[in-house]
């Protein structure tokens, strides 16, 4: 989600759930250590619950970037294993750390001698086209006894090579029951599901076994799913099933389930040149064109949006707008 989940998307998200744990965009230790920190590190504590999603693989540069992310006020540092992309490949690490499992473990362990947040890593289940899973569970029991307790698993192959990221999500196929055999074989580590999860009722399908779902593009391109999850998180958490989107969240208040304020709220931190970084509307406005997805008039309210011929607009006039050319369609704000 490099691009994608930045903290203007990730404030978008919070209105809509305020549980469910959110994470950066992949940021590399090299950008920490050698670059703008605050411009990669700095967010609105709203949006906590929140992970800080980092690329490297060298223990020492691990370390120091985990503790400019505890010292940034993050609550997990994640390391990502799972990219399978050239340029982070380029960079050795990634996807392609699956096939080192020490360095990774000695890299986890420096991280948590460093910290006292925990370490999350999101990996594959395998690499290129062997579907072996030899190789999968020796990379998990080093990185666990290296002190990693939280595994986000996405239930596909990585492919290093003659397939794009975006044919990375596609091709290779979904294999769920591999990650249920990981949280049977390690049953004191706690296992997330990624991959080809659409929905709330996809997560249910393995909330029985699992500790939890992650949901990226789908709920990026179609954000309004989030809205349910909250009710289903306390639900989990009042039987005891504790889940790991909801873990550690003591949010004050609820999320916005009217889409109508959730805009107004994005227009109001549009225009507070505090909240959002100095930013211009036009660059924020991107991450909430999935808002309306699927209602009538959605179309010509995106439009608005997203028309580079109003940047000079004030965000309100824009609002204002892209609310007439919605309503024109008689659109409830309220349906799901």
């Amino acid at each position: 989600m490099m691009d994608w989940t930045d903290r203007h998307c990730r404030f978008f998200h919070r209105l809509i759930t305020r549980r469910a744990w959110l994470y950066t965009e992949m940021v590399t230790t090299g950008a920490l250590l050698h670059g703008d920190v605050a411009r990669h590190l700095d967010h609105d504590p709203f949006e906590h619950p929140l992970a800080l999603q980092i690329g490297g693989s060298e223990p020492a540069d691990l370390a120091k970037a985990a503790q400019l992310g505890q010292r940034w006020g993050y609550q997990e540092i994640n390391l990502n294993c799972g990219c399978p992309s050239e340029r982070v490949q380029r960079g050795a690490f990634g996807a392609c750390l699956m096939a080192e499992p020490t360095l990774v473990a000695e890299g986890v362990k420096a991280m948590c001698d460093s910290v006292d947040l925990p370490i999350s890593v999101k990996h594959r289940i395998g690499l290129d086209r062997d579907e072996g899973t030899d190789m999968l569970t020796d990379f998990v029991g080093q990185v666990h006894e290296a002190g990693c307790r939280l595994f986000i698993v996405h239930a596909r192959n990585a492919w290093l090579q003659g397939l794009s990221p975006k044919q990375n999500r596609e091709v290779p196929p979904l294999r769920y029951g591999v990650v249920h055999q990981l949280k049977k074989d390690f049953p004191n580590a706690r296992f997330v599901l990624n991959g080809g999860l659409q929905n709330l009722a996809d997560i249910e399908r393995h909330a029985a076994d699992l500790d939890g779902g992650m949901v990226g593009r789908s709920a990026y391109h179609n954000p309004w799913i989030l809205s349910r999850w909250d009710d289903w998180l306390i639900q989990r958490e009042n039987t005891g099933m504790a889940s790991v989107q909801g873990e550690g969240s003591s949010m004050a208040g609820t999320a916005i389930l009217d889409r109508d304020a959730v805009e107004l709220s994005m227009v109001e931190y549009m225009t507070d040149p505090k909240r959002s970084a100095g930013a211009h509307w036009y660059s924020i406005a991107r991450h909430i064109l999935g808002l309306r997805h699927g209602m009538p008039g959605a179309r010509l309210w995106r439009q608005v949006w997203s028309d580079h011929r109003l940047k000079h607009l004030d965000a309100r006039q824009v609002h204002l707008l892209a609310q007439q050319a919605l309503h024109r369609h008689g659109n409830p704000s309220h349906a799901f």
